[in-house]
């Protein structure tokens, strides 16, 4: 009985895999472009709050020259990404290269070197409000800044940190 219901089974299973009709199809040609990556290197942005990682990606993958006020006689464009939690101006040349960029984001997610900095210094204070700012330039490569308000009690106070904890 075993050996009849094992029979059936195989049967069963290997039938529909005959009866399969493939279809080749041709697909259309696919163009890959790089994006920005001595940009994205630059800003290095693994540990940087979701907002800021995605709209920085737009910025790499933006192809100015499909855009509708592309003309071949510019040498640079400027366009602006807008989100709620922050914004980006970014200037590229006329061949889409991104040349330098200007970005600001408010109250974002801290990276680990700037908690344990604050923590070390301020051990009482809390962040209030945080900007996360980053200028780009092609030669310089990126500088990020953190501007936030440490609240303890009545008090208040504004410090400026780097990316790596260092108080400027």
């Amino acid at each position: 009985m075993k050996k009849v219901i094992l029979g059936l089974l195989a049967l069963g299973l290997a039938i529909p895999a005959f009866t399969q009709d493939v279809k080749v199809e041709e697909l259309s040609e696919v163009v890959i472009r790089p994006m920005n990556f001595k940009y994205l290197n630059a800003i290095d942005s693994r540990e940087a709050a979701v907002p800021v990682r995605m709209l920085e990606r737009m910025v790499a993958s933006y192809d100015v020259t499909e855009a509708e006020f592309y003309r071949e006689d510019f040498d640079f464009y400027t366009v602006s990404f807008f989100i709620p939690d922050g914004k980006i101006v970014a200037e590229y040349d006329a061949d889409g290269k991104v040349i330098r960029t200007i970005e600001k984001f408010k109250d974002v997610a801290l990276p680990d070197e700037v908690k344990t900095a604050l923590l070390d210094r301020f051990p009482n204070w809390t962040v209030s409000k945080d900007v996360y700012r980053v200028t780009y330039t092609e030669d310089n490569g990126a500088k990020k800044i953190y501007k936030l308000l440490l609240v303890n009690g009545d008090k208040k106070m504004r410090v400026k940190v780097d990316n790596i904890g260092t108080f400027l």
